[in-house]
């Protein structure tokens, strides 16, 4: 049976270290496989059987809104417009007026491509009675200074957060994912109009209560937060790591892609694994090698690319460029 709950997706950050992407649209709606993440999280969502969603705005608010106030996705969407940013739990606080007292809720990043199962999640936030529990995920050892450290008991309750720690002072492979449950009770540990932060602010007390319990995400989890990992993410769903609804890939001799609208002259060669996005103009014999190339955008004749993102603007200088290894592309 479906669980009928509420959720938030958090959706006001500005995403500087993915420009020039940001420029162009929010991070939520950054093109993954040729759908914007934040469609991907609410078909996640509506599949375990929530239905009605929040999300805090405040960059680029009107393409977020304009694209999920009205929707296909079998979501009921509603919006607050922040004027200035407020923290994760400050945005949280926001949307108070939304959820049911004493019923549990879902917030979410609107930068994380994850197959979480959150439906377990949920659930065992309820057998736990815990005010808040945080979705946490096995990482490689070398890999924890990057990350937001979580030390638990034999209950899985959070004992210690570590940020960020050295590597030889970690003493846990477990990293926060950003995937929240929260009884309603979490608002009375958040004020109104100020600046807070889940982190910082809002754990501490938390964790001093023994109130933080933990479920392990075994599936798929990437942070977008930069141009490497938005490339890693469609990687891992070409190879299969990361399992969504796509487009079908076309299998070339050499590679494979996939596309929507955009016409592929029979010369244009692939390699490895490329994306196309709709109405893109590519001209003949063209070399794409693990590219993601955005809606709109033209590629002139001659031209080779390999680990692109190629945004839609001025075209190719010449026929014939080559360009290699550079992450961001405007042509």
């Amino acid at each position: 049976m479906k669980q009928k709950i509420k959720a938030m997706v958090m959706a006001a950050g500005m995403g500087s270290r993915l420009e020039p992407l940001t420029l162009m649209f929010p991070k939520p709606l950054i093109p993954v496989m040729n759908r914007p993440l934040m469609d991907i999280i609410l078909s996640q969502l509506h599949s375990i059987g929530v239905d009605e969603v929040i999300s805090n705005t405040y960059y680029l608010a009107n393409q977020i809104i304009d694209r999920y106030s009205k929707n296909d996705l079998g979501i009921k969407f509603s919006h607050i417009k922040e004027t200035e940013l407020s923290g994760t739990a400050g945005g949280v606080k926001k949307c108070q007026f939304f959820f049911d007292e004493g019923e549990d809720f879902v917030v979410m990043s609107g930068d994380v491509l994850t197959t979480a199962d959150i439906k377990q999640g949920i659930e065992i936030h309820k057998k736990s009675g815990a005010v808040a529990t945080i979705g946490v995920k096995q990482v490689p050892h070398e890999l924890v200074s990057h990350f937001g450290v979580v030390v638990t008991d034999e209950k899985g309750f959070i004992t210690e957060f570590q940020e960020k720690p050295p590597i030889e002072e970690a003493k846990s492979n477990l990293i926060n994912t950003g995937i929240y449950i929260f009884n309603y009770k979490i608002f009375d540990y958040i004020p109104e109009n100020t600046f807070y932060d889940f982190a910082k602010n809002v754990f501490p007390k938390l964790l001093a209560e023994g109130q933080i319990n933990t479920f392990e995400v075994n599936g798929y989890w990437n942070d977008i937060g930069t141009i490497g990992q938005y490339k890693q993410s469609i990687q891992d769903v070409f190879n299969g790591v990361c399992e969504i609804e796509h487009s079908k890939v076309v299998e070339t001799n050499l590679g494979s892609y996939i596309s929507n609208t955009a016409k592929i002259p029979s010369t244009v060669r692939f390699v490895g694994n490329n994306v196309v996005g709709a109405n893109c103009r590519l001209g003949e014999y063209i070399k794409l090698e693990n590219c993601v190339v955005l809606d709109g955008a033209e590629i002139k004749t001659g031209t080779e690319l390999s680990n692109c993102v190629v945004l839609p603007s001025v075209a190719t200088k010449s026929s014939s460029s080559k360009i290699v290894e550079k992450d961001i592309l405007t042509v």
